[in-house]
C-alpha cells in the first residue's frame, strides 16, 4: 500500500528531476554525498515517521499535555519518537561533519522534515524548534555558548525554544516589556512574561534552551522604546556548569498551558521569567541587535511553517484520495437503474474536482517550500558571488509567500479532504478533521497573513530599490522563454503533442500577462503617496502575488512532465500536467478581479470606522 503520509514518487520528482539536488554534490560542502546517500536519509525519515511518529498522532491529540503537581505530563510515545529521531543523527542533519552532522543540503533536510511533520506535526515541533534554535546560535553565539548550549542540542540532549511574544504585545515586538538587568560582566537577570511558547516546558530532554527577546534599560533606567532596545538572550531551564553538567533550576516558571484547537501534542506555554531574583540569561551578540539576530530563527521558522502547512495538506489529500478510491456511493447522473452497483466516489466529477484542487494546492505548496530551501543552498554554496546574491534576493522576496500561501491554500485542501469524506470526515474516527485543526494554526504561526502582506508589499517589493521584486520577475520570464523555446512548433503529425504544446504556450502567456499586471498594480500602489492607502489591502496583494508564484512553480513542473511522458511513468506525469492545467484554468484567473481592486486603490476597509460596526 502506498504511504498516506507523503508521496515518495513526488518527492523524488521535485528533488531530482526538477530541483536537481544531485548537482549540489559537485560543490565542496556536499561532495561526500550522492543520490544514494540522500535516498538513504529519506528511507530513514520515512521509516521513523511511519513507525514512531504517525502511530501516536491521534493519541497525542486526544491526550494533550497537562500539568500534575507542577510538572508537564506527556504520553510516553512522544519521547520514544524524539529519542529515535536524535539517535538517527537527524537533529544535526544539515550540520558540519565536525559537529557530528550529516552535512546534507537544506533542500534534502527539508524533505526529511516533510515526513515527520506530515506524520505528526505536534511531536516534530520539538525537533525543528531545537534545530532552528541551534542554527541561530551557530550564526550569532560565542564559541563558549556553542559548546555549552548548541552541541547538546545537536545531540538531542537539550531542546530549544524561541520566546518572542508577550501577553500584551503579541506580534508587536517593539512593545515587549521583558527587561534584562546586567548582573556582572557575563550575565543578565531577566524579568517578564512570554506567551505562546511552543515546547516551553516538558521533561522530554535534559534541558530546555530558551532564546528570549528582552530590553536592556538605558542609562535613565527606562526601557528604550521600539525595536532598537531589543536584545537576545540565552536563558536555560537549568544552568549549565563549565564542565557541561547541569546546575540549579533557573528562575523560569510555567504559568500555564494554552489549550489549542490543533497541535495539541506540543506544549504551548505561558512562561514567567524572574519570579524570584531574575532568570539568569546570557547576551547573544551585541545589545540592541536582538531582533536582527532572532530573524535567523524567524526566517527559518517561516519556511518551516510553510512546509508544515503544505505537508499537512498533502497527507490530508492522500487520505481523501484513498477514501475516494474505496468508498462506493451513488451512480452517474444518467444512470437511473438502482439495481446497478454503486460507483466509487472518485468516479463522480465533483469529487475529482475537489481532489484535483487539493493536488494543485499541496503539490504546488510543497514545491514552493522546497524551491525556497534550494535557494538557501544556492545562497550559501553557489559558485559565484553574483549567483549567491541573486539567490538571497529571491529567497527574501519569496519568504513571506512561502510561509503564507501554503498556510491559506493547503488548509483549504484539508477542508476539501473533509468534504470528500462527507459526514465521516467530520468525525474523529477519521484523520482528516485533525489535519484541518492542526493546519489552521499555520495561518497565525510566525506572523499572520496581514503581517506578511505588509512585509511583502511594504518592505520586500521596495527593498534595494526594487531589486528583489525584479529578481523574481527575471526568473519568471526566464521560465516563460524556456517554455517557448522548448515547445517550439507543435508536431502536426501528433495531435496529442500539438494539443499539449499549445496548452503550455497558453500557460506561459497567461503567466507573463499576470506578472505584467502585478508590476503595473505595484507601480500604482506606490504612486499613491500615502502609505496607509498603499498598504490598506496588502493581504490581498500577498494572495494575488502568491498565486502567480505558485503558477510559476507549476509551469516549471509541467514543462518537465511534458518532456518526460515518453520515459515511462506516464500516469504520474499526466497527473502533473492536469494539476497544472487546473491551476491555470481555475486558480490563476482569480487574481484578475483582485488586481483590479488593488489598482483602484479601494479604501473601503481603510475608511471603515469602529463605531460603524
Amino acid at each position: 500500500m502506498d504511504s498516506l503520509i507523503l508521496s515518495r514518487r513526488d518527492l523524488a520528482f521535485m528533488l531530482y528531476e526538477w530541483l536537481d539536488a544531485e548537482a549540489l554534490t559537485k560543490r565542496p560542502r556536499f561532495q561526500e554525498h550522492n543520490r544514494e546517500t540522500f535516498d538513504a536519509a529519506l528511507d530513514t525519515a520515512e521509516r521513523l515517521a511511519t513507525e514512531l511518529f504517525a502511530p501516536h498522532n491521534k493519541k497525542a491529540d486526544a491526550n494533550e499535555p497537562h500539568v500534575v503537581d507542577g510538572a508537564v505530563r506527556i504520553i510516553p510515545e512522544v519521547k520514544a519518537a524524539l529519542d529515535a529521531f536524535s539517535a538517527a543523527g537527524l537533529m544535526a542533519a544539515g550540520q558540519d561533519f565536525e559537529r557530528g552532522g550529516m552535512q546534507l543540503p537544506v533542500v534534502v533536510e527539508k524533505a526529511l522534515a516533510a515526513y515527520f511533520t506530515a506524520a505528526n506535526v505536534a511531536t516534530s515541533a520539538y525537533t525543528f524548534l531545537t534545530m532552528s534554535n541551534a542554527n541561530t546560535l551557530l550564526k550569532t553565539g560565542t564559541p563558549d555558548q556553542i559548546r555549552r548550549f548548541v552541541e547538546p542540542m545537536l545531540e538531542g540532549r537539550y531542546f530549544g525554544t524561541m520566546c518572542l511574544s508577550e501577553p500584551q504585545a503579541g506580534s508587536s515586538l517593539s512593545d515587549i516589556s521583558t527587561r534584562a538587568l546586567p548582573d556582572g560582566e557575563a550575565q543578565y537577570r531577566l524579568k517578564g512574561n512570554k506567551m505562546w511558547i511552543s515546547g516551553g516546558e516538558h521533561e522530554l530532554a535534559e534541558n530546555i534552551i530558551h532564546l528570549v527577546l528582552a530590553k536592556i534599560p538605558g542609562e535613565d533606567g527606562k526601557l528604550i522604546p521600539g525595536v532598537k532596545g531589543i536584545s537576545l538572550f540565552i536563558v536555560p531551564k537549568f544552568l549549565v556548569n563549565d564542565d557541561g553538567s547541569l546546575g540549579e533550576r533557573n528562575d523560569v516558571a510555567l504559568a500555564g498551558l494554552n489549550h489549542k484547537m490543533g497541535n495539541r501534542g506540543t506544549t504551548n506555554c505561558l512562561l514567567n521569567f524572574g519570579e524570584r531574583d531574575g532568570a539568569i540569561g546570557y547576551l547573544v551578540g551585541k545589545p540592541g541587535q536582538g531582533l536582527a539576530n532572532m530573524f535567523h530563527m524567524m526566517n527559518e521558522a517561516r519556511i518551516g511553517v510553510g512546509l508544515g502547512a503544505a505537508v499537512l495538506g498533502y497527507t490530508g489529500y492522500l487520505h481523501a484520495l484513498d477514501y475516494a478510491r474505496n468508498r462506493p456511493q451513488g451512480r452517474h447522473p444518467a444512470q437511473k437503474d438502482a439495481s446497478q452497483a454503486q460507483l466509487r466516489i472518485i468516479e463522480h466529477t465533483d469529487v475529482r474536482r475537489m481532489l484535483l484542487a487539493q493536488k494543485a494546492y499541496v503539490e504546488g505548496g510543497l514545491g514552493l517550500v522546497l524551491f525556497s530551501a534550494r535557494l538557501v543552498d544556492e545562497q550559501h554554496s553557489a559558485e559565484t558571488p553574483e549567483a549567491r546574491e541573486h539567490a538571497a534576493r529571491l529567497l527574501d522576496f519569496l519568504t513571506p509567500i512561502t510561509k503564507s500561501w501554503p498556510s491559506q491554500w493547503c488548509v483549504e485542501a484539508n477542508s476539501l479532504a473533509i468534504q470528500v469524506h462527507g459526514g465521516y470526515g467530520y468525525t474523529r474516527e477519521y484523520n482528516v478533521e485533525q489535519f484541518y485543526r492542526d493546519n489552521r494554526l499555520n495561518a497565525i504561526h510566525e506572523g499572520t497573513h496581514g503581517i506578511h502582506g505588509l512585509d511583502l508589499l511594504g518592505r520586500k517589493v521596495a527593498l534595494q530599490d526594487g531589486a528583489l521584486f525584479r529578481a523574481f520577475g527575471t526568473e519568471l520570464r526566464k521560465t516563460v522563454r524556456k517554455v517557448r523555446g522548448s515547445v517550439g512548433t507543435p508536431d502536426a503529425l501528433d495531435p496529442g503533442l500539438a494539443s499539449l504544446s499549445a496548452e503550455l504556450m497558453a500557460h506561459a502567456a497567461a503567466l507573463e500577462h499576470a506578472w505584467q499586471s502585478v508590476e503595473q498594480v505595484t507601480q500604482k500602489l506606490y504612486a499613491v503617496g500615502d502609505l496607509n492607502k498603499t498598504l490598506a489591502n496588502a493581504s490581498l496583494y500577498l494572495e494575488a502575488v502568491g498565486h502567480v508564484v505558485v503558477a510559476w512553480i507549476w509551469l516549471q513542473q509541467a514543462l518537465l512532465a511534458a518532456a518526460s511522458l515518453d520515459h515511462g511513468d506516464a500516469d504520474f506525469y499526466r497527473g502533473k500536467l492536469q494539476a497544472c492545467r487546473y491551476f491555470f484554468q481555475w486558480e490563476l484567473p482569480k487574481i484578475g478581479p483582485q488586481l483590479e481592486l488593488l489598482a483602484s486603490i479601494d479604501t473601503t476597509t481603510l475608511d471603515m470606522q469602529d463605531a460603524w460596526f
